[in-house]
């Protein structure tokens, strides 16, 4: 799923179509007509027309080849919108070097290739865009053809407003690169970290529902198999004068037994029968964090209410999104804890509460009010895990799933960063706790369930 999602990353460049770009530039070429028929015929400006139109005829080719020799839906590579932008760039650059230089007002369009560069392209790429209009700003700050009119009048700005144009341009340049590559940047992450969390969730209820037919099948082949069984000891029996027969039916009564724990062993992934549609809420907390169990870390479980509690444990529905959710909240917990993780289970009439604590470093604290945002934990709490990339991603995929289910997931300390550094076994790490209204988990009061009734046949 990571490698899905890195993958997306690295070709977010192909999503951009070549129509669109030339529609961009058909704007372009009717706005720069447009300009130079005003300012020729009403401000009677003298300008170099013939070369003029053959800068605007440059884009025009450009366009008209690019609309015959490729179809309209082409998804362009990172080197192809580079080299489209770059011949924009240059091109704008050498209709302004005709009009004034940066005299002219339109100059300020030499942004508009680095904003889309910044959306679309790659940081180093952006950095090529950037740079050479850097340079041609500087350029047409110096060449140019002066701004006539037919009078013979220069039409240009003070040198000190033109130096003044020059420094705009150059931090509008650096301004658009890096704020529209970092909000850019920041809506794809989030956009493909939701992206991670359907596809946790799609799985974890594709195991659940396949859980749910293994468990079916078991049940419903339960006494089949078991009368198959009883037949074949009773042929044994009865076959004690023939042998060759009587092994026939050993056989039968072996494969049989094998049969029945092979479903035993898949029906323990079934969660649809009837019977485990709702589970106790330890129980499921227990079925999350079992994949975790055995990675060298102790875990441990205190289950009990709080005040006001009611005797017995909350009956709440087997959600997938809870499940995988606490899962990755342990993953984090086991990841980072140095020999054990604590997982409390509290509950009272109103709310539902599950605190994982572990005995590791806790969360940094440069990062603690960005803990939950997709891709911030790259080396946030690696402080005892040098070259680990962190669980942002897990920890996003967690707290939206959680949160979907009506929890308030929480993120916090054991201690605070001017106590000493904690001993194995304290529990003084991280500690995250998702809390939830009773009524929002599908809670079954236990006095007050009614029969569930039998499992429907899986019909042939």
């Amino acid at each position: 799923m990571a490698e899905q999602v890195y993958n997306s990353r690295e070709h977010r460049s192909n999503w951009v179509r070549l129509r669109t770009l030339i529609v961009l530039r058909w704007i372009a070429i009717f706005g720069q007509l447009a300009a130079l028929t005003i300012a020729q015929r009403l401000f009677d400006l003298d300008l170099n027309i013939g070369l003029c139109f053959m800068a605007i005829g440059a884009s025009i080719v450009a366009n008209l080849v690019a609309e015959f020799v490729y179809p309209e839906n082409k998804r362009l590579s990172e080197t192809e919108v580079a080299g489209m932008l770059t011949f924009d760039i240059l091109q704008l650059s050498g209709l302004l070097a005709l009009t004034g230089g940066l005299n002219n007002p339109f100059a300020v369009l030499i942004l508009a290739p680095v904003a889309i560069s910044a959306m679309a392209l790659k940081p180093i790429t952006t950095a090529w865009i950037s740079g050479l209009s850097v340079l041609l700003a500087v350029i047409l700050t110096f060449n140019f053809v002066p701004l006539t009119t037919e009078t013979n009048e220069v039409l240009a700005i003070p040198d000190m407003f033109l130096f003044g144009f020059l420094i705009s341009i150059t931090i509008g340049v650096v301004f658009l690169a890096v704020y529209a590559g970092r909000v850019t940047a920041e809506v794809h992450a989030m956009s493909d970290a939701l992206t991670a969390t359907q596809m946790a969730l799609a799985r974890e209820q594709k195991l659940t529902d396949l859980g749910g037919v293994v468990a079916a099948a078991a049940h419903e082949l339960g006494t089949p198999l078991a009368t198959i069984k009883l037949a074949s000891g009773e042929l044994i029996e009865e076959l004690s004068d023939q042998p060759e027969l009587r092994e026939d039916a050993a056989l039968i009564r072996d494969q049989a037994d094998r049969c029945r724990d092979i479903l035993r062993s898949m029906g323990q992934a079934g969660k649809e029968d009837l019977h485990m549609k709702q589970a106790p809420i330890g129980a499921v907390v227990r079925e999350a964090a079992e994949p975790h169990a055995n990675r060298g870390k102790q875990l441990h479980y205190d289950i009990g209410g709080g005040a006001g509690a009611l005797s017995e444990q909350p009956i709440i529905m087997r959600r997938p999104e809870i499940i995988h959710g606490l899962r990755n909240l342990v993953q984090n917990a086991v990841d980072f804890a140095c020999e054990h993780v604590w997982i409390d289970i509290l509950w009272d009439e109103s709310h539902v509460k599950v605190r994982i604590i572990d005995d590791g470093s806790g969360f940094s604290s440069n990062v603690m009010n960005r803990l939950g945002d997709p891709f911030v934990g790259r080396k946030a709490r690696a402080g005892n895990r040098p070259g680990y990339e962190g669980m942002g991603l897990g920890l996003f995929i967690a707290k939206t799933l959680l949160e979907r289910s009506g929890a308030d997931v929480s993120f916090a300390n054991g201690r605070t960063p001017f106590e000493p550094k904690p001993e194995p076994g304290e529990r003084a790490g991280a500690v995250v706790e998702a809390r939830w209204r009773r009524e929002g988990l599908g809670e079954t009061n236990q006095a007050g369930r009614a029969a569930l009734g039998a499992n429907v046949p899986i019909e042939a």
